[in-house]
Formats: C-alpha cells, structure tokens, sequence
C-alpha cells in the first residue's frame, strides 16, 4: 500500500488534532485497514529504544492500551519479539497498529538485508512489517543500493508494506534517489532522523519535503538534557504544560511525526497529552536556533 505522502498542512492539521487518542502523533488518524499509509500513522510513534527486552512488552502494552497506534522497532534493539507479543496480546486488530523495525549496519547489503526482513518477520511471528527502514547509510554505495533492492522486492512481494531511509544525508539521499530511477523502483516512503530545535536539519527536511516524504523524529526530548533551557521554561509556564510537552507538540507542529520514548507509565501517557493546545507563531520562532547538537550517533555525515 502506497503512502498518500502528503496532505494539505491544514487538513493535516485539523486531522491531527481529532486523534488524541491515536498513537502515532505520538505516533495519527483513526485506523482502517482501507487507509493509506499516512492515514495509519497516529501523529506520535512510541519507541522501544534501549528499552530491555523483559519490558518491553509491557510497557508496549500500556502504550497501545492508552491510544499509541505506532511502535517503532529495530533489529538491533534486540525487542522485536517482545513487540510482537504486544501486539497480539492488546485488544486491537492488526490492522490498527503501525509496527515499523529497520535494517541495521551489520546486515547492509541485498542478501544480508533480505534475510534480516525474514528475520524480523519470524521474530515478531508477524504476517507482515508496515514499514522497515535502512537504520544508517553504512557499508557503502554498493551495500545501501543492495539494501534498498532488497526492501523494494520485500514490499512487492508483501512482506513489507512501506519503505525509507534512516539517518541518511543529502548526499545519501540524492545517491538513493539517482538508484532508483535507473529501474530499481522504489519510493522512499519515510525518512527517521533526530530532529528538534537544536538540531532541526533544514537541509535534510527540505529534500524530503520537497519530494513529499513523511519525516519521523527520533529523540524529540533531546533525551532530556535541554529540559532546563530558559525557553522551555518560559513555554512551559505559559501553556501549563511540560517542557516535553512543548517539545513534542512543536515536532507536531512542524509537520513531523514525533518517537518520544519512556518506560514510565506516567511519561507514555504525558507524551501523548499534547493536542489541547497549540504554540503560537512567536512561540514557535523562539525555538528556532542556529545550534547543530545531536545527542545522538550522526550517520548523515558519513562519507563513504
């Protein structure tokens, strides 16, 4: 199923404020197996990252229970299990969540990232991946050309049901591009990057956007260690509401799909309280900074 990619901003916008229960805003529309892609993404995705396979599942539960819709998974987690038997136990249908896992470093390469895809799907026991990403562009041209080859025989053959990229630069991105005209096919569905207002990648959003590609953003918190910005303080207090809050509504409201991650009942929940209110413009400018302070690893400046 393709991706309708993009909506007019206002319709996104009004259709994102009805899904306050829809996990993908943090993950964001109500989920009917006839919808598209961008449909069946709730506006806030929960992310299992670092999170230990023996809680996994539980706190997956609880995520899907209190209206997440979007579980974001990789490999190299080593919890796709876990996510799986989530999925199964809640009371939701399949069809209803959004299950995305990626293709890691070591596995880069068409017959490694084709026996990665069968992997993933043994491993979560799922009939089929909503989406997986290319995780880095490690290994190479070869290796990422191989890699993309291998998601786009997955998805038509129906393993997989969207594709894209993860941490890729321009330069990554137009070398992708460039690969796929030349009949390999393919379209780069969505693009997951560690976006926030110290490192909002123009640059990158600009490319994607451009071509009407989705953006997920990882690390939406800044995993915590800008909590006391005076900003955030003074937008806290203003709206009543956490700094993460604010965090995660201005992903939201630059047009990105935010992967805020917790383990505590109480912050899941938190994350996705973020749709009764709204930044006002000048709010929104007061967090536009001129700073490049990734918190994460950095593989888009990768030159290889």
């Amino acid at each position: 199923m393709r991706f309708l990619l993009w909506v007019l901003v206002e319709k996104r916008k009004q259709i994102k404020e009805r899904c306050l229960l829809f996990y993908y805003f943090i993950s964001f529309h109500f989920f009917l197996s006839e919808m598209t892609m961008i449909d069946k993404l709730s506006l806030v995705l929960y992310q299992v990252f670092q999170t230990p396979p023996d809680v996994t599942e539980k706190v997956v539960l609880k995520a899907l229970d209190i209206g997440y819709r979007h579980v974001d998974c990789a490999k190299i987690y080593q919890n796709e299990g876990p996510c799986g038997e989530a999925m199964r136990r809640c009371s939701l249908d399949r069809s209803k969540i959004f299950f995305t896992t990626k293709i890691p470093r070591t596995e880069m390469g068409y017959e490694n990232a084709k026996n990665a895809i069968s992997s993933s799907l043994l491993e979560t026991k799922l009939d089929y991946i909503d989406l997986v990403l290319i995780h880095a562009p490690f290994g190479g041209k070869e290796a990422r050309e191989g890699t993309w080859r291998a998601l786009v025989e997955a998805q038509r053959e129906g393993k997989v049901r969207s594709i894209g990229v993860s941490n890729y630069g321009v330069h990554h991105l137009d070398e992708l591009e460039a690969y796929i005209t030349t009949g390999v096919g393919g379209h780069i569905d969505i693009g997951q990057y560690e976006i926030h207002p110290w490192c909002p990648r123009d640059d990158i959003v600009g490319w994607l956007q451009k071509r009407g590609v989705v953006i997920e953003a990882y690390s939406p918190l800044v995993r915590a260690k800008r909590m006391n910005e005076p900003v955030l303080d003074s937008l806290a207090k203003k709206y009543n509401k956490t700094p993460a809050q604010i965090l995660v509504r201005w992903s939201l409201q630059k047009g990105y799909v935010p992967l805020p991650k917790s383990v505590s009942d109480d912050r899941i929940l938190e994350n996705i309280q973020v749709f009764d209110f709204e930044l006002e413009k000048e709010d929104m400018n007061a967090l536009i900074t001129t700073e490049y302070s990734p918190v994460c690893w950095d593989p888009t400046i990768v030159k290889d």
